[in-house]
């Protein structure tokens, strides 16, 4: 059976310990922004933008670590059922960040790209992310995916269909069909899979997210609400995850 030890990492805070990074792609899950705006008997609006925050401290951050992967759930296909109000709130959010962050993004070397279902955006939050992906697919530093209109089963449902027209196509045959072929046609097709999924805010799911890629992913959760999130507890899951032996397969 294959193993693989992580390596020891001593820093305590910081990018102490952590500058030789034991992996290449972490993904996240940013739970807690509603949780933390009732905490601090604030509106739910303004844990949204204090999440966009702790967002871009966790990109400069993983970043200077020389991260190559950083994919974080931003919204989900389920998402839309939430308050009218609170949706379209979120969809101009996006579409700002894209429009108000874009020249520090590009400055950082980051190079932008979205994973979900993109047809069904609103058009100028479409276009903004059309534009930011082109306009940063050449940088050569973090490779930052955002899943946005992004369900797991949604997505592996839609690399099956487009399985089963290459076969009625006759391109390809059923007993070629390999775990290989399928993974290539996932959004993440040109991805590594996530050693690392850190979700904030405690809950113990993955929520539809990253499930064929996180098959031997290592899963941290921290009680710490998104906008509560620093580096600190990056550096900390990190450490972690370089004390525990991973296993494909059983014991």
């Amino acid at each position: 059976m294959k193993q693989v030890k992580g390596k020891t990492s001593t820093g305590q805070s910081g990018t102490s310990g952590t500058e030789n990074l034991p992996l290449s792609h972490v993904a996240m899950i940013m739970d807690g922004n509603r949780r933390w705006a009732n905490k601090h008997h604030l509106p739910g609006v303004v844990g949204h933008r204090e999440g966009v925050k702790s967002l871009k401290r966790l990109v400069k951050h993983v970043g200077a670590l020389k991260l190559s992967y950083l994919t974080v759930y931003a919204f989900s296909s389920e998402n839309w059922q939430r308050s009218e109000d609170e949706v379209g709130y979120l969809m101009q959010l996006f579409t700002d960040v894209l429009t108000d962050e874009f020249e520090e993004l590009s400055d950082n070397k980051v190079r932008l790209r979205f994973i979900g279902q993109k047809s069904t955006m609103p058009d100028a939050l479409r276009q903004k992310m059309e534009e930011s992906v082109k306009n940063t697919e050449h940088n050569t530093g973090l490779n930052l995916q955002i899943a946005i209109n992004y369900g797991s089963r949604q997505e592996i449902t839609e690399a099956a269909r487009q399985l089963a027209v290459e076969v009625r196509e006759g391109r390809i045959q059923p007993d070629q069909i390999d775990e290989s072929m399928l993974s290539g046609f996932l959004y993440t097709r040109d991805i590594p899979d996530p050693e690392l999924l850190i979700r904030t805010g405690g809950e113990m799911r993955l929520s539809n997210y990253l499930l064929w890629q996180s098959a031997y992913t290592e899963f941290y959760v921290t009680p710490a609400l998104w906008p509560e999130f620093m580096p600190r507890h990056f550096d900390e899951a990190i450490r972690e995850f370089s004390r525990r032996e991973r296993r494909w397969g059983g014991d």
